[in-house]
């Protein structure tokens, strides 16, 4: 495992890989601020550089252009705000607007005043952007009604065209832009939290599988190791009374331990095909002879009964059916007195196991329980019934297993 200061320096430099990011990503924005502000700039020094920048005439006499100069630089430094300091610029811009406003009017800082609204719309809260349109709308009504009475004619009303072109345009543009960001970003947070549920369910479907994985396991490697253990345990306390005692154990020490690593490589040759649950398959259940010839040979008597005609199961089915069986007698050599009767019951849309043996006091290997915790969870993901108990005298366990297709979906 990973140390803890390993972790430490992985998380340190995956934050400071992080900062360097949203730093540079700052500073290009910044850039594009900038080069916005002093295009502006430019733009608005030509148009006084050509005489067409004066819309209205307040004054005798028209002021120097170049005191225009002042307010179209403070509106284009507001410019360069838009992002960092929204409020800050709004208030630069429209203190640069009053202050052009009250020299006359230049055409270009009233259009880069334009670009100031709409970025504080854009950019700021959404009380702003409703302070703005307000303010808007009330200027552009303002100026429709005082200017038939400052210029006598019902024409006076085009005085409210630059305010609505200024002050409302702008803030309607910015709503609209706003809504559509705000969409994209919600539409983001779906697809991320989709993406996130994804993962949730990979990684449950992960963690099933090295769940039904190490039970295939624990089936596959404790049965033959149990029995292999037990026959041990035999060969060591006759070894220098029946040589022939111990030969026969250790036979069946050998047969289990081939037979476990065959059925190890069988169940993994089964994983790399992917083969489904719902795929039928050759019936393993009706080869149970085998099985019982090994549990005959490590010293179990088993009587085996089969009613019903046996026919194809899905593979879930089948290889549940078949290490219920084999966990059945591996707990009766454990734990039993030498004997085990197994039934076998091939029903309409069911089969039917049930494995029942005597009950010994005192049992020569240990066990950990892990086996009817096994077997219960095979029966409930196949939604069949398990029940496993004694009387006292005789341990049984009984399954049902449904094998219809519907009932397995």
């Amino acid at each position: 495992m990973p140390s803890t200061s390993g972790v430490r320096e992985a998380t340190a430099r995956t934050t400071t890989a992080d900062e360097r990011r949203a730093t540079a990503r700052q500073q290009a924005l910044l850039r594009r601020d900038l080069t916005l502000a002093g295009l502006s700039l430019v733009g608005g020094l030509a148009m006084l550089a050509l005489g067409v920048a004066h819309t209205i005439q307040p004054w005798p006499t028209r002021p120097p252009t170049v005191l225009f100069v002042a307010p179209l630089l403070l509106v284009c430094v507001a410019l360069t705000l838009r992002r960092i300091a929204t409020r800050t610029g709004l208030a630069l811009g429209t203190a640069a607007l009053a202050a052009d406003l009250a020299l006359g009017a230049s055409l270009g800082t009233l259009l880069v005043y334009s670009q100031v609204i709409y970025d504080a719309c854009l950019y700021g809260s959404a009380r702003m952007w409703r302070i703005l349109l307000r303010v808007g709308i009330g200027v552009s009504a303002a100026s429709a009604i005082a200017g038939p009475i400052l210029f006598g004619s019902w024409r006076g009303v085009q005085l409210a065209i630059p305010a609505v072109l200024i002050l409302v345009l702008p803030v309607v543009t910015a709503i609209s832009v706003r809504q559509y960001r705000d969409q994209a970003a919600a539409e983001r947070a779906r697809a991320e939290q989709t993406a996130r549920l994804v993962e949730l369910d990979r990684r449950q479907a992960v963690t099933a599988e090295r769940t039904r994985m190490a039970r295939e396991l624990h089936d596959v490697i404790a049965n033959h190791l149990s029995a292999a253990a037990i026959h041990a345990t035999a060969a060591l306390s006759v070894r220098e009374r029946d040589p022939e005692a111990v030969e026969q154990s250790l036979k069946v020490i050998r047969e289990n331990s081939v037979q476990g690593l065959a059925e190890m490589r069988q169940m993994i040759e089964l994983l790399r095909e992917g083969a489904g649950d719902d795929e039928p398959t050759r019936v393993r259940l009706a080869e149970l002879d085998q099985l019982i010839a090994q549990a005959r040979g490590a010293g179990l008597a088993v009587e085996l009964k089969t009613t019903g005609e046996p026919y194809a199961l899905p593979v879930g089915v089948d290889l549940a059916g078949y290490r219920i069986v084999q966990e059945s007698l591996t707990n009766a050599l454990k734990h039993g007195t030498g004997r085990a009767d197994v039934a076998v019951a091939y029903d309409s849309g069911v089969v039917s196991l049930t494995v029942e043996n005597p009950i010994n006091g005192a049992s020569a290997v240990p066990g950990a329980g892990a086996g009817l915790i096994g077997m219960r969870e095979r029966a409930a993901l196949l939604h069949g019934r398990f029940d496993a108990g004694h009387d006292g005298t005789r341990w049984r366990v009984h399954a049902e297993l449904p094998t219809a297709m519907e009932e397995l979906a």
